[in-house]
């Protein structure tokens, strides 16, 4: 049997004289439907919307991967702002709102050979929340699950630290709302880390806060620093939204994410 991969172009040897034309036409089209359905979605964007609360609900979520099959890690990413992503398809294409937050535009930076990336609503419900979590490790039941929050959505990353602590490998919290600096992490079971540029000029997230988290309980947290800014220092080309060193932040955020930690159940 042939092997296909995205991208590839394969042949198949078929007896054609034998075939009616009719029957050949079938083939070949049942042909180009497998091969149409094994690339689609092996990488890039997916909409999934498997995940359901309790109640019934439908969560949806963008799956991001580069054709991986068994992630070691799965990275759900919740935006800032009003935190409403709402992926859907329109007119055959996947649209969503929020696309320039750092985390969403971001998201195939994290996606790798070992790692696949969620993009979701922002939420603080964990039953929401648990059941993304309890649809991914349907697909990769082996990976690890880490919650990313940024700017507004850190807080529901810090409620869901709480009411979901030890259910998920851990939490990052990235340009924090000023409430990070009273946040006892200490207690909870989860891995914790925090993510802030140095040069945040949001009033609403302040640098000086994520640092007073971090002396005061010992999270462990990372200072980004360069990039570029402008605009309105709480959206997403300033400094606030790493414009620019997108890709030293996701790989910082990565590499903690690599260390040691027990996979999540």
């Amino acid at each position: 049997m042939p092997r296909f991969s995205h991208g590839t172009i394969f042949a198949v040897r078929l007896p054609f004289r034998r075939l009616a034309p009719s029957l050949l036409a079938v083939f070949l089209l049942l042909i180009a439907q497998i091969a149409m359905a094994w690339a689609d979605g092996q990488d890039g964007d997916q909409l999934i919307e498997t995940a359901r609360t309790a109640g019934g609900d439908v969560v949806p979520y963008v799956l991001t991967t580069s054709g991986l099959r068994n992630a070691e890690t799965i990275v759900i990413l919740m935006p800032g702002g009003h935190g409403q992503l709402d992926p859907r398809v329109v007119d055959g294409q996947l649209v969503s709102d929020l696309a320039g937050n750092f985390l969403i535009r971001s998201r195939a930076l994290f996606a790798d050979d070992r790692t696949v990336a969620l993009s979701t609503n922002a939420t603080s419900d964990a039953d929401r929340m648990g059941a993304i979590v309890a649809d991914a490790l349907q697909r990769f039941p082996h990976a690890r699950v880490f919650i990313i929050g940024t700017s507004r959505s850190t807080l529901a990353t810090m409620d869901l630290a709480v009411s979901m602590d030890g259910r998920v490998a851990g939490f990052v919290h990235s340009s924090s709302m000023r409430g990070i600096a009273d946040f006892d992490t200490r207690p909870l079971k989860s891995r914790q880390l925090i993510v802030h540029h140095a040069n945040d000029q949001c009033r609403e997230t302040p640098y000086d806060a994520a640092l007073a988290n971090h002396e005061r309980y010992g999270t462990p947290m990372i200072t980004m620093t360069g990039g570029i800014t402008k605009g309105n220092p709480c959206q997403a080309k300033a400094f606030h939204g790493y414009d620019g060193i997108e890709a030293e932040t996701v790989g910082r955020i990565k590499d903690w994410i690599a260390r040691e930690s027990t996979p999540s159940r």
